[in-house]
């Protein structure tokens, strides 16, 4: 397997999920400062030029999610997804699709405006309107959280690494304020040895 990477793109959530599986790959960094992630040779893996994409054999995986999926599946053995069939599979499908496609668009309509140089013109209703959802969004996953360690109860899976790695960026935008228990499971996770191999570069 072959993984495209660059530091601060959504590739750490596949890079982390294969840390945590413990099989070989191949990390092939792009530097985005670069643009290497435009060359011709790269296109043809990535016809938009974006970040991850996963190459296993035959197939080509070209966002974060698929990725995920297609990982903790294929090595069932690592136990790092539901069994097929199960009546955990539903809920975990529903945390991985709900923190990727949920949770990430509003936490980077936020990171966006935090990066701008020039703040954005943003009228106040949209803005209030952004941040009911959100606040919705975080309510949702500390409920469903509970007081669990994990989303799926007692077992770390890869909707721990998609949902944390999100709610990591939330809280370094000093978006999770007044959710403590979401706080803690990001700390908690932060601190997983897969991570850091994950993020060292």
């Amino acid at each position: 397997m072959k993984l495209y990477f660059a530091l601060r793109t959504r590739a750490i959530r596949p890079r982390w999920l294969l840390e945590e599986l413990g099989v070989p790959y191949e990390l092939v960094r792009l530097d985005l400062s670069r643009q290497e992630n435009t060359t011709p040779e790269y296109l043809v893996v990535h016809p938009l030029g974006d970040l991850p994409a996963l190459v296993d054999g035959d197939l080509t995986l070209l966002d974060s999610l698929s990725s995920c999926l297609h990982l903790a599946d294929r090595f069932p053995e690592k136990h790092l997804a539901p069994p097929v069939g199960s009546t955990e599979r539903g809920p975990y499908y529903g945390w991985m699709t709900f923190a990727e496609l949920i949770l990430d668009p509003l936490v980077m309509e936020f990171y966006r405006d935090a990066q701008s140089p020039v703040a954005r013109e943003v009228p106040e209703g949209e803005a209030m309107k952004l941040r009911t959802r959100l606040t919705a969004a975080l309510d949702h996953i500390q409920r469903g959280l509970g007081g669990r360690e994990f989303l799926m109860g007692e077992a770390f899976t890869a909707a721990d690494v998609v949902m944390a790695s999100i709610l990591h960026l939330a809280n370094t935008l000093m978006l999770l304020d007044g959710y403590p228990r979401l706080v803690e499971y990001v700390r908690r996770h932060s601190q997983r040895p897969a991570v850091r191999r994950a993020v060292s570069g």
